[in-house]
């Protein structure tokens, strides 16, 4: 079987469900040859899946998806890859961001419990949704809580009914200035699931060359909203500006089936040369993989 790799996967680092070394035994169950961790604007999770990683023979790459803002187009997501998770300034603004996640996410449970309460149902605490998360709290986390005590049957239901509608809004990056803090700690930048930012394709065509001018090292192709037509589309965008294509199934692990580990969207496999182009893209600029 040709090597298949993974370069955006949860953990329960950030709002995954599962923890850094069983992320990495799942993709090694899956036949994987290389992956990436990419929790939300953490690296707490790193050092784990790469030792776990080297016991079991897989290659790795440091991995974040930060949250970021371009002009009207709002909580947009930016994949940094083989940067030092060790830089100083961007350990400082990641600290900021947890910080800022963590109040956010307390915030969130105090307005769901309040709904909870004009209906006569038991509040949540949110310490205990702290403990259960394993590290910082994501809405998922509390909707896996809603289930749990049985205020919701699904995930599905516990966004709709109380954490779309008690949600606080993210703190996010200046795109240009996330794109320098990755690049300045080592490591590359890649614009994560394209078609979640928008479809319109005239539009997303501008947004490039823009983040292109502003250092853009290359887009998520192979993701979990774009379909085989999609994906060529992004392929050939990316390759007409000189851009790196990488891909990634966005795993997650709360209601996503373990088997969607190492696909894009439609059963889509990532070719181990994204892989391949990123290395060498980092080894050119001092990075690099694990």
């Amino acid at each position: 079987m040709p090597p298949y790799i993974d370069l955006h996967l949860h953990s329960s680092c950030s709002d995954g469900s599962y923890p850094p070394e069983a992320v990495v035994a799942l993709a090694e169950k899956a036949g994987l040859t290389a992956i990436a961790l990419a929790d939300h604007d953490n690296v707490d999770g790193i050092d784990r899946m790469t030792s776990a990683a080297a016991k079991l023979g897989l290659e790795c790459v440091m991995g974040v998806e930060l949250s970021v803002v371009w002009g009207d187009l709002h909580d947009v997501h930016l994949l940094g890859y083989g940067f030092d998770h060790k830089d100083p300034a961007l350990v400082n603004e990641l600290a900021l961001a947890r910080d800022y996640r963590e109040n956010r996410n307390e915030k969130i449970v105090e307005r769901v419990n309040q709904c909870l309460a004009g209906e006569g149902k038991t509040p949540l605490c949110f310490e205990a949704i702290r403990v259960s998360a394993d590290g910082t709290v994501g809405r998922p986390h509390i909707g896996l809580a809603l289930v749990k005590v049985g205020h919701v049957k699904d995930m599905e239901e516990a966004f709709q009914r109380y954490l779309v509608p008690c949600n606080v809004e993210k703190r996010l990056f200046p795109i240009r200035d996330a794109i320098e803090l990755i690049q300045q700690a080592g490591g590359v930048s890649i614009l994560a699931h394209p078609p979640y930012i928008t479809r319109d394709r005239a539009k997303f065509s501008n947004m490039l060359d823009a983040l292109a001018d502003y250092g853009l090292d290359g887009i998520e192709a192979y993701n979990s909203g774009a379909g085989p037509t999609e994906t060529g589309w992004y392929l050939t965008e990316a390759r007409r500006r000189g851009l790196l294509v990488t891909g990634g199934s966005d795993f997650h692990g709360h209601e996503d089936d373990a088997s969607r580990i190492g696909f894009a969207a439609c059963q889509q496999r990532i070719p181990y040369s994204c892989f391949t182009e990123l290395k060498e893209c980092l080894a050119r600029r001092g990075g690099g993989t694990g």
